[in-house]
Order: structure tokens, then sequence, then C-alpha cells
């Protein structure tokens, strides 16, 4: 994906770049319809959005392709996001992962068509149809205990274990310092582990 273009080389412009925008702040002015205060969400999230689709697809066309269709998705849909589901960066976080997955699934489906048909439509066992309604409800579970975490904590732990990121990737997403997403975690962790009653 190109770069985005620095305006400017002086030392007022190396000043304004130090101050990073307040994403919230551009995403009220993007769901506005304001073309500026997307140009500058985009140098903000651009990064972080490239980076967690490739980590799922590990294809650097595809991605710089889905990240385009990611900004394109944030850009129309900008009047959706909500402030108290989450920070900008988990908001759209989330939606780069689930258009990275959902680029996957649909190529596996794509390859995976004709061997469904020829195996037809068989009853699944037994043992998988257990299997998925446990895996139902555990998933339900943690739903239920993932509301119980503080926000800051719930945002760590989502894009630790849901969006596949690294405790770095997940401090340079939130623009947080490494010790202090390590703490939220190890915190989130064990109110997870209490709620959903596993022992150690």
């Amino acid at each position: 994906m190109s770069q985005p273009v620095r305006l400017g080389s002086g030392e007022g412009d190396r000043h304004e770049r130090s101050v990073r925008p307040d994403p919230a702040e551009l995403m009220a002015r993007v769901a506005l319809g304001d073309q500026d205060a997307f140009a500058a969400l985009y140098d903000v999230i651009a990064g972080p959005v490239f980076g967690i689709v490739l980590k799922v697809l590990r294809d650097r066309a595809q991605s710089e392709e889905v990240t385009q269709e990611v900004m394109i998705e944030i850009w129309r849909g900008a009047a959706r996001y909500q402030s108290a589901q989450g920070s900008v960066m988990t908001w759209v976080a989330t939606l780069a992962h689930r258009r990275a997955v959902d680029r996957v699934r649909s190529a596996q489906a794509a390859a995976n068509r004709d061997h469904k048909d020829a195996l037809g439509s068989l009853t699944p066992p037994f043992d998988e149809v257990s299997e998925q309604v446990e895996t139902r409800l555990e998933s339900e579970q943690v739903r239920r205990c993932l509301r119980r975490l503080t926000e800051l904590q719930r945002e760590t732990v989502t894009l630790a274990y849901y969006q596949g990121l690294t405790y770095r990737e997940v401090a340079q997403t939130l623009q947080t310092p490494l010790p202090t997403i390590k703490t939220r975690m190890r915190d989130g962790l064990i109110r997870l582990r209490d709620c959903m009653g596993v022992t150690t």
C-alpha cells in the first residue's frame, strides 16, 4: 500500500505531526462527511489496519486490497461508530479482522464447493453435533464474562485473543505503553478465569 504523502518539512510541520489527533474526534467529523478529517484518520489507522489484515491473509497484494475496502467501509459507516462500545481503534480493528476473515472464508468456500457437492448432504455424527453445542455454550459464557471486564481490559483482551495481536501490537494499536497493556491483560484474564470458574 502506498505511503501517505507528508506535506511540509519544517519545524512547524514536525510539531504538528508530534501532536497526535484524537481518533474519536476525527471519527465524529468523518461521520459528518469531513474529507480532511478522514485523511487525518487514514494516516492514524491505515498502518494498524494493514497489519491486522496481513496477519490473517499473509498475502501483501490481497491485504492492500482489503485494507482499502476497510477504509471505504469506515468512510461510509463512520456514523455507526459508538464510543460506548469501545475505542475507535478497537472498532476499526474489529472491522479489519472481520473483513479479512470474510475474504479467507470466501476463498475457502469457492475452493471447497465442488468437494462439498460430491459429498452430498451427510448427517454429521453425534459427537460432532455435541461438540458444536458445547462450543456454542462456551462462547456465550465467554461473551457474558467479557462484559464484566472494564472497557480497557475488554478491548485489550479482544485485540489480543480475537484479533490475534501480540502484546506489542496491542500497545501500538491503542497507543498505550507496553507495561500498561500487560497489566490490563493479566487483570482481565484473572477476572475472566474467575467468572468462568476455571481452577488452576
